[in-house]
């Protein structure tokens, strides 16, 4: 579910950013390394955000490099109100429990090394503490935005509602490229944001369109509405789900039978 696996960039000469170092495989250590010029050194190490295919390599980058390691914050930072609330919604997909940066990053601060800066965005959706990173107008975009997939969204870590709001923000600025840690560049990041704008909304009205039909649970919602998805996918589905959901009972466009939990039965308010 990582396409090809994880792209790992670097940025400027001379003194270079490296972002999202990727899995602890020696060979992808070895591969960041062999990529630098003569006389280059690593300044900085950024991660997206702490999953096992984009951070856990970071340490041992660190201890190579004496680069410190800056990332919004441990996993768990950054978890949303409406997510810290409910109790029981399982996820923890592929999280790297042991990360936590050497430097906190905050929306809009700003990394630089000789002729480059990176300004970073908290770009929170995919994971409470998922960062982009703009050198200028070409963002680095993490999985909040992929070319040959929509991102996962699993809460509590995942937040449906905030997943939306980053996108809008990032369709606010005129971007010529983007570039994420899985796949492809785009080349049309405008486009791109509205086909994921229009791939979500068009989720939410079949959950909608499900549910006039009576109360369900979130295994018969899913089969309802992820009628396209191969069945390998329907974990990742029912959790994609369970936030639009979450989304749509804070939002009051649903019912939730107590709290908004995998457990519970759905219906129209």
């Amino acid at each position: 579910m990582t396409h090809w696996g994880t792209n790992t960039y670097i940025v400027g000469e001379g003194a270079v950013a490296v972002i999202d170092p990727g899995p602890a495989l020696p060979a992808h250590l070895a591969a960041i390394l062999a990529a630098l010029a003569p006389g280059e050194r690593i300044s900085h190490i950024l991660v997206t955000h702490p999953h096992l295919d984009h951070s856990p390599l970071a340490r041992p980058l660190a201890e190579a490099t004496g680069a410190p390691v800056l990332g919004f914050g441990p996993a768990g930072s950054g978890i949303s109100s409406r997510m810290a609330g409910i109790e029981g919604l399982g996820g923890g997909e592929g999280i790297d429990t042991s990360f936590t940066p050497d430097v906190r990053l905050a929306d809009g601060d700003v990394i630089e090394g000789p002729g480059w800066h990176l300004k970073a965005l908290h770009t929170p959706g995919h994971m409470a503490g998922h960062m982009a990173f703009a050198l200028g107008d070409l963002l680095f975009t993490g999985d909040h935005v992929m070319g040959w997939a929509p991102s996962l969204v699993s809460p509590p870590e995942g937040d449906m509602t905030d997943y939306m709001a980053s996108l809008d923000r990032l369709a606010g600025h005129r971007w010529r490229r983007f570039l994420s840690a899985h796949g492809l560049p785009m080349d049309d990041p405008a486009t791109r944001l509205a086909e994921l704008t229009t791939h979500r909304r068009t989720r939410e009205a079949a959950i909608l369109a499900a549910l006039t039909h009576g109360p369900a649970d979130l295994g018969t919602l899913t089969a309802r509405v992820y009628t396209d998805v191969a069945p390998a996918l329907l974990p990742a589905a029912r959790r994609n789900l369970l936030a639009h959901l979450i989304d749509l009972f804070h939002g009051k466009k649903i019912a939730a039978q107590g709290a908004p939990l995998p457990s519970a039965r759905f219906s129209l308010p």
